[in-house]
């Protein structure tokens, strides 16, 4: 503020100068005049470039400072959010939020920062310094600026909608962009190239046509801005040459005068740039809120309860008359759940497709919160603990195999920071990782492209299951891990598994393989949300026909092991 003050003072001098040289000097031949002004001018441009250069510097390090503290703000609240919230903004529209919404708001910052608060300061003193020269034609500006300003009011509130609508369809384009580069391989397996390109180009077009409308409509804003300016100037001179030639008025002060209404308009000009820029602007500030007002589902709890060293050393699970929906759905995932894990135990749940057996497995890590009911953890229910230390507890490997970018050994010490490479090989070998990764040339080292793309899906799960076992949890959660593997690797690896874990891990598996599930100390048959049956392999075989159907039809298929 300092900066555009002094920059403003030194610009509304030079008018006055000018005038004072051309009245006091160059008319009346006072050279000694003209030169001591000239230096006085020179020392004001001077200090007009200094106080510039500042206001441009300042500006521009506030505005990038705001940037990376909003785009901080943005993703530390979605690194809170459940998968309630994430789902519901959905992923390509909160990378747009955190990059492109925030780059709006940082440009109009710039904007604001080194010129449009300098438009008023140096409005008003021009209108104050304009009428000091000449009251009368001073008058032009009732007329010249409320036109310009219902120019510019009517191109922005006509702008709005249409900055509003072309957010939504950057989100559109981001959407089918991130579906056709995920599944590009489902694309090409069914022959949908000319479809997805059809797709792509109907959300672009839609895209470019509500972004030429904005154009046409922004477009308008200099030109309209100089044809009041130009007209203006016209009827300054027009009026002042009359007063000249009737001696009401020196030629300087016209000089003066006209600098003095430019430096007015161009002040209005400036704010019509902001107005142009702002609509834009105050749609991404809307969404960039909507994304930091957003109160997570699942919260800390309010007075976190602590757990004892050894309840930390141990896992023990319980669900107690469990039943969770999600927002919006006419019908409960899971009904009146109630098992429990103890200490060293492993239970298996197995189901039809869309049973709620991931769903299970997400409100132990309080991916979700139970819409009725209770998850303990070590006797604790999960929404008295703080998220850190529940999250401590639990070594999770999901459903879909997901690798960082980096290395090997990156991801693995992504579950434990200090682990070091003898933690590593173990862990891949429990794993039935070791060979494979032994085979690469650069071994720990070998690079990992983003999301593991460069391994097969079989690779990947081990490496996921790897990295869980770095983090030695005392719960072990196992998110049909097991799928991408050969019968041989998974008995191999179930086997290393039961001597890893250890007497206080509490384990719990889901799968669809029986023989990946066989040999837990106990197996629930989830239908519906509702567990049906839950007992050893032989039990269920004896008790519960839902769970003989799925033996049989694995048999049939030639999927089940003797």
């Amino acid at each position: 503020m300092l900066c555009q003050v002094g920059q403003s003072v030194a610009v509304l001098l030079l008018p006055s100068l000018s005038a004072d040289i051309i009245d006091r000097g160059i008319l009346s031949g006072d050279h000694a005049y003209i030169l001591r002004m000239s230096v006085v001018m020179l020392g004001a441009a001077a200090v007009q470039i200094l106080f510039a250069t500042g206001t441009a510097w300042l500006g521009a390090r506030i505005a990038i400072g705001f940037g990376r503290d909003l785009r901080s703000a943005v993703f530390a609240r979605v690194q809170n959010f459940s998968l309630t919230e994430l789902r519901a903004f959905g992923a390509p529209s909160l990378i747009t939020r955190t990059t492109n919404d925030v780059q709006q708001l940082q440009a109009m910052l710039v904007m604001l920062l080194t010129m449009v608060m300098t438009a008023p300061i140096m409005g008003v003193g021009a209108v104050v310094m304009a009428i000091r020269q000449d009251t009368h034609l001073s008058l032009l500006l009732l007329v010249s600026v409320p036109v310009l300003g219902i120019v510019v009011g009517v191109l922005t509130v006509r702008s709005v909608p249409l900055f509003s609508r072309m957010q939504v369809q950057i989100d559109r384009v981001n959407q089918i962009l991130r579906e056709q580069i995920t599944g590009l391989r489902v694309i090409r397996a069914f022959v949908r190239d000319t479809h997805e390109r059809e797709r792509f180009a109907g959300a672009n077009d839609a895209l470019t046509d509500t972004a030429l409308r904005v154009g046409r409509l922004m477009a308008l804003n200099m030109p309209a801005a100089n044809i009041v300016m130009q007209l203006s100037s016209i009827a300054m001179v027009w009026f002042a040459a009359h007063r000249i030639a009737a001696g009401a008025m020196e030629v300087g002060s016209l000089v003066a005068f006209i600098s003095y209404i430019a430096q007015v308009l161009i002040s209005v000009m400036i704010a019509s740039m902001l107005f142009a820029m702002a609509p834009r602007a105050l749609v991404s500030g809307r969404r960039i809120r909507e994304v930091l007002q957003t109160v997570p589902s699942v919260a800390e709890p309010a007075v976190p309860k602590p757990l004892a060293a050894p309840a930390l050393q141990r896992g023990e699970i319980a669900f107690v008359d469990v039943s969770f929906a999600y927002p919006g759905a006419q019908a409960p995932v899971l009904r009146d759940v109630s098992f429990r894990i103890g200490p060293g135990e492993t239970v298996a749940v197995i189901g039809a497709t869309g049973a709620g057996k991931s769903t299970l497995v997400n409100l132990i890590p309080r991916l979700f919160d139970v819409s009725a009911g209770s998850v303990l953890v070590n006797g604790v229910d999960v929404r008295d603990l703080e998220l850190a230390t529940l999250w401590s507890l639990i070594g999770l490997v999901p459903q879909e195999s997901f690798l960082f970018s980096g290395t090997v050994a990156d991801n693995l010490r992504y579950g434990r920071a200090e682990a070091d490479d003898g933690d590593l090989w173990h862990a891949l070998e429990i794993a039935q990782a070791k060979d494979f990764v032994a085979a690469l040339p650069q071994g720990l080292q070998a690079p990992v492209a983003q999301g593991g793309g460069n391994f097969s899906g079989g690779q990947r799960q081990r490496l996921t299951i790897a990295r869980a076992l770095v983090r030695r949890p005392s719960i072990y959660l196992f998110d049909d891990s097991f799928s991408a593997l050969d019968y041989t690797t998974d008995a191999r690896l179930r086997a290393a598994l039961a001597r890893e874990t250890g007497p206080e891990a509490a384990t719990l598996i889901v799968g669809q393989r029986v023989s990946s599930l066989r040999h837990a100390n106990r197996i629930l048959v989830l239908d519906r949300g509702t567990i049906i049956g839950t007992g050893s392999h032989d039990e269920l075989m004896a008790d519960c026909a839902a769970y003989r159907e799925i033996v049989a039809s694995q048999q049939r298929a030639g999927e089940a092991s003797s």
